[in-house]
């Protein structure tokens, strides 16, 4: 079968469509005909073996995966060939098959469409997650997002409308701004490209402040890192929780001072080791996801469509930071 497959290590450029063996489901598997993938920075890292897991090569990326059931394995009940499904797959998902545990396979409806389906799990998981699991949002809360426009953070704005919070999104063009605006940002900072003086620091610091109003955000969501961070975390409100949810442009240093003086928490948020040592709090956290869709409270915002030669333009631009909303790969 085609794949886009990962060679050696490096970058999108050392991407290259190839031949891999067709998967066969094994106990607690199912194979899926990939009919869209859709990309998340895990794919950026994990081509550069700089993810959390490091895949035998050759390997395809491409997390998160939408398709009809072509095999059934040994003891699965729930699923029969033909449904229409969207997974969770870690890696593997850009090419024309991939088998998956069914620990994190869901029935897709028929009213939405693969691409769309494809784009649901890593980015709404990983922030209902975030805001819920760890964040503990509650109706009344001032929610600052960074990086607002990328796939978790337009998530992370939308969930957060949905769960009754006062949103800022912090974003670094006046094109990300309309995304976080139509995602429903009741207000959005505008940032310029790290690296950041002391002096730059202290003004964005001053940008978030005055955006959260004089109580502070109660949570902080974290995907952009970097210089970012700071500034962030000066903003916060008393006894807030600072969400780390991932680092494109860097892994930052926080001055300890400001969560004593704040009394605030730093959370971590790793979604995919959540998926796999709490499976049925995250299947609850996807039902739920599910109705907030059908309420058209959320929805996917799929951006840019590519072919599986051209999977490695989709990494790159979310490697670069130029991508908004959701990029997706169609074997």
């Amino acid at each position: 079968m085609k794949a886009l497959l990962s060679t050696a290590t490096g970058g999108p450029e050392t991407l290259t469509l190839g031949e891999l063996p067709r998967p066969s489901a094994g106990k607690g598997q199912i194979v899926i005909d990939v009919k869209a993938c859709a990309v998340n920075f895990p794919d950026v890292l994990i081509i550069e073996d700089k993810y959390q897991f490091r895949p035998e090569r050759p390997f395809a990326p491409g997390g998160e995966v939408a398709g009809f059931v072509a095999e059934v394995g040994e003891s699965v009940t729930q699923f029969k060939i033909g449904d229409r499904v969207i997974a969770g797959c870690g890696n593997g998902g850009m090419a024309e098959a991939v088998a998956v545990s069914v620990h994190n396979v869901y029935h897709l409806p028929e009213a939405h469409d693969f691409a769309e389906g494809a784009s649901l799990l890593m980015t709404y998981g990983t922030s209902i997650h975030a805001l819920v699991d760890r964040g503990h949002i509650a109706e009344g809360d001032t929610l600052l997002v960074l990086g607002a426009s990328g796939g978790v953070g337009i998530a992370a704005v939308e969930l957060g409308k949905a769960f009754g919070a006062r949103v800022v999104a912090g974003v670094s063009s006046e094109e990300k701004a309309a995304i976080a605006r139509s995602a429903g940002a009741d207000e959005v900072v505008v940032y310029g490209r790290q690296p950041f003086d002391k002096d730059t620091s202290k003004a964005l610091a001053n940008k978030f402040k005055e955006a959260v109003g004089p109580n502070g955000a109660n949570l902080v969501y974290d995907a952009v890192g970097g210089d970012y961070a700071e500034p962030a975390l000066r903003s916060i409100a008393w006894e807030g929780r600072y969400l780390v949810v991932g680092f494109p442009a860097g892994i930052p240093r926080l001055p300890l001072n400001l969560t004593l003086l704040k009394s605030c928490d730093v959370a971590g948020v790793f979604w995919g080791a959540f998926v796999a040592r709490e499976p049925e709090r995250n299947r609850a956290n996807i039902a739920r996801l599910f109705q907030l869709w059908e309420q058209g409270k959320i929805k996917p915002r799929v951006t840019g469509i590519y072919a599986l030669a051209d999977g490695g333009k989709a990494i790159a631009s979310l490697g670069d930071r130029t991508a908004v909303g959701k990029l997706v790969v169609t074997p």
